[in-house]
């Protein structure tokens, strides 16, 4: 291969950071902080006059993708790009278009760029490719739910292999933010409300999808999710020793084990100090502590939010220069506070050394995904033809489904057999739309397209059930809308159920974005009662007399403490996705032997919030009688019951005493004690008995997902380093601290009849990120053959 002597950046057999350092030499000013920027080309969420005919052509999409806008592309890229946003997930296009939609922004950016620098095209993934007709995953709090990292991982690689085949670089998951307050909309979007969790299941995301040769992107840092009253964009009051060891920790791990490519900034300010604009997390923390090479993007529009909603910046371009010294890369959707750049450069206000801190980020990145190798072609980063939703991609998605349905109570009429009539009531029976998250393309899109349909297939738990229940009549009635006080369909819901067996009340969440939904971006609650009157269509239900089956299908957790005790049933589905309907259908016959486990706690009360299962002991079961608070969860944290029976015991440790840089195991043995065969997952907590400051009474320290046939067993071992203890003192160093922790294990936070001490000896030790961050686990037969 013949590379230009004017161009030797393109040479690959040259070491990238030789190739950037070149590259950089070769550029204006101007063409540095290009590459800091965007364009968002195809946004027409405040558009709504866009071509409807679905046989259109190519070349009128043109006029379509400069619609979002004031700057058309070829205006934002004079100077060439950064990044491309979201070709693919702003409009209802077929592959065919799609292909030729990028492969045509490609060359408008080439064409402007002096140098050939293409642009990195980025997406949206958190539920699939967020894109017309790609297959729809479970949502993020389902994959906490399954607390199954390799099967999360098989969905990441699956998903970004359809991404990069199209032509996408990276893509903007998985969330890594960790739930705080039941209420905030985009608990959807988490996995959940332990850190070890959430920080296992995103590095094996991340994992997956640069498999595929996508960049993932950690979002939100930091500290979203812990804004007041879990309002959207809310400010967040939380301390640092809430932040370091609560928050940080799962980006902190992503980026350690899975080797994250991006971080993506919190729109939230933290006591005051905007995320964009804190230098402290993203240059501090994250690169000085942490050695993060990738790049740091901002949410979309974060940068000009300083000025116009945080109001720390005089205006936009005072904003971009805020962001950029605070370690801001890259400037998401559209290029508009680093607009400004170029001027504060000239005028000495910005070194142009930031500039080139963050141009030679992006540029590496750019090198190390084949964009500035010589023989790098618009066309040749797609593929001809490409299936989004495969057979393949939905066997996946029915397993995460399947494993993320959560069996709250069997109650009396679980599995449902012997049958003749079954009545299916609620306002989440019959709508496709309730199975899937917010940034799913039929919700997040479609609503402004809705003459094209789903774009997938999709059964509702109607379908399914129906399907499910051969020889079974099925009625239905919806009773209800999921958002609203309208109460007309009440009585032909309750006369429905009269005339049946059972009844199977599908209650929940449409999700949506920014108050269109009852779940998602901006559709935070006000409390925890179910939305709109379904609560008072279940009163009415379980009033009659019938067994009532209650399936809540949300986002979030609802209070159903007024519901349990009179329901015949109890399952809670966490938007299980596009084959999400099959899965519950498949717990309700008996088919499916359930193994959920709740990735967030199923609140008695609707008020009373926060209430995850993190607290010291101020703020948990043992303070009863010094508040009138209830604060005992319905259900708490990791719990799931099952259509066959574990035990599990025999609590064996290597050790009752290690040094301050040592390590134990900890060993149980799990049996199938039921009929069928089932998974269990063991989960080990630790309790630090003194420390120097109020610590959460146990923390998830480790977990394992086992199968087993009836009458099996296994012994599983989890390998437990001293860092796994260590916590941010009153001095906000890690410590590692002498003294007494209890072990305890079984199948639930509050199901844990295994318990053990062992003893840290030595002095205090401070650590730092190279700690030991995981809790490696074996599972081996059982020796005796049990």
């Amino acid at each position: 291969m013949s590379i230009s002597t004017d161009r030797p950046w393109r040479d690959p057999a040259l070491p990238a950071a030789e190739r950037v350092g070149l590259l950089l030499q070769a550029m204006t000013l101007e063409e540095k902080v290009a590459q800091l920027g965007s364009r968002w080309a195809g946004n027409d969420m405040a558009d709504s006059e866009l071509p409807e005919d679905e046989t259109i052509n190519v070349a009128p999409m043109e006029d379509v993708f400069s619609a979002g806008g004031s700057q058309s592309l070829e205006d934002a890229s004079r100077d060439g790009l950064g990044h491309l946003t979201r070709v693919w997930g702003s409009y209802p296009l077929s592959v065919e278009q799609g292909i030729a939609e990028v492969i045509r922004q490609h060359e408008v950016v080439l064409k402007n760029s002096r140098l050939g620098i293409p642009a990195l095209v980025h997406e949206e993934c958190l539920t699939g490719f967020t894109t017309y007709g790609a297959t729809v995953y479970p949502a993020s709090i389902a994959w906490g739910a399954t607390f199954d990292p390799s099967l999360v991982e098989r969905m990441a690689a699956a998903i970004g292999r359809d991404m990069a085949a199209v032509g996408v670089h990276q893509g903007l998951s998985p969330v890594l933010d960790v739930v705080r307050d039941y209420r905030w909309g985009r608990v959807e979007e988490t996995m959940g409300e332990d850190p070890y969790l959430v920080g296992i299941l995103g590095s094996a995301y991340v994992r997956g999808l640069q498999s595929a040769g996508v960049l993932a992107t950690l979002k939100h840092f930091a500290g979203y999710s812990a804004s007041r009253a879990g309002r959207n964009h809310g400010p967040v009051s939380m301390g640092k020793r809430e932040l370091l060891d609560i928050i940080l920790p799962t980006f902190e791990t992503a980026i350690a084990t899975a080797g994250a490519g991006s971080v993506m900034s919190s729109y939230s300010d933290l006591d005051g100090l905007p995320a964009s604009a804190d230098p402290w997390l993203f240059t501090d923390v994250l690169r000085g502590e942490w050695g993060f090479e990738g790049t740091v993007v901002s949410d979309y529009w974060a940068v000009p939010f300083l000025a116009s909603m945080h109001r720390v910046a005089a205006d936009n371009a005072d904003a971009g220069a805020l962001a950029l010294t605070a370690g801001t890369d890259v400037e998401l959707p559209d290029t508009i506070g680093f607009a400004g750049l170029v001027d504060k450069v000239k005028s000495g206000e910005v070194s142009e050394e930031l500039v080139d801190r963050a141009a030679r980020r992006l540029l590496l990145q750019k090198v190390e995904l084949g964009l500035l190798d010589e023989d790098w072609t618009p066309e040749g980063s797609v593929r001809a033809s490409v299936e989004l939703d495969s057979v393949e991609n939905r066997a996946i998605a029915a397993e995460l489904a399947e494993k993320s349905v959560v069996l709250l109570d069997a109650g009396t009429a679980l599995p449902l057999t012997n049958l003749a009539k079954v009545a299916v009531v609620g306002p989440v029976a019959h709508d496709p739309r309730t199975l899937m998250g917010c940034y799913a393309f039929p919700n997040h899109v479609l609503p402004r397209y809705p003459e094209r349909g789903m774009g997938i297939e999709i059964a509702t738990p109607l379908d399914a059930l129906r399907n499910e229940l051969a020889g079974v009549d099925v009625s239905y009635s919806k009773g209800c809308e999921v958002i609203g006080d309208d109460r007309s369909g009440f009585d032909e819901a309750v006369a429905t159920a009269q005339e049946s067996d059972a009844v199977v009340a599908f209650v929940g969440d449409l999700s949506g974005l920014f108050g269109h939904g009852t779940s998602g971006e901006g559709c935070d609650a006000e409390d925890l009662r179910l939305p709109g009157v379904q609560g008072d269509l279940l009163d009415a239900l379980l009033d009659i007399g019938k067994p009532v089956v209650v399936v809540v299908i949300s986002g979030r957790p609802y209070a159903l403490g007024l519901f349990a005790d009179r329901a015949a049933g109890l399952v809670q589905a966490f938007i299980p996705g596009q084959q999400g309907a099959a899965a519950i259908a498949g717990v309700l016959s008996g088919r499916i032997v359930p193994s959920g486990k709740l990735p967030v706690q199923i609140p008695r009360h609707i008020g009373g919030q926060p209430g995850t299962y993190l607290q010291p002991a101020l703020g948990s079961v043992e303070s009863a009688g010094i508040s009138g608070l209830e604060v005992r969860p319905l259900y708490p944290f990791g719990y799931g019951a099952s259509y066959t029976s574990f035990e599990v015991g025999d609590l064996r440790l290597s050790t009752p005493e290690i040094a301050s840089d040592g390590e134990f195991t900890a060993t149980v043995r799990v049996r199938n004690t039921g009929d069928r065969a089932g998974d269990e997952v063991v989960q080990l907590y630790l309790r630090d008995v003194v420390a120097r400051v109020a610590r959460p009474l146990k923390l998830l320290t480790g977990f394992a997902r086992v199968s087993l046939e009836p009458g099996r067993a296994v012994d599983v071992t989890f390998q437990v380093h001293a860092d796994r203890t260590a916590y941010t003192g009153p001095d906000l160093r890690r410590i590692v601290e002498p003294g007494e922790f209890e072990v305890m294990m079984g199948t639930s936070s509050l199901d844990l009849p295994c318990r053990a001490s062992v003893r840290i000896t030595g002095d205090v030790r401070v650590v730092g990120h190279d700690r030991v961050l995981t809790t490696p686990v074996t599972i081996a037969k059982d020796p005796g053959g049990g």
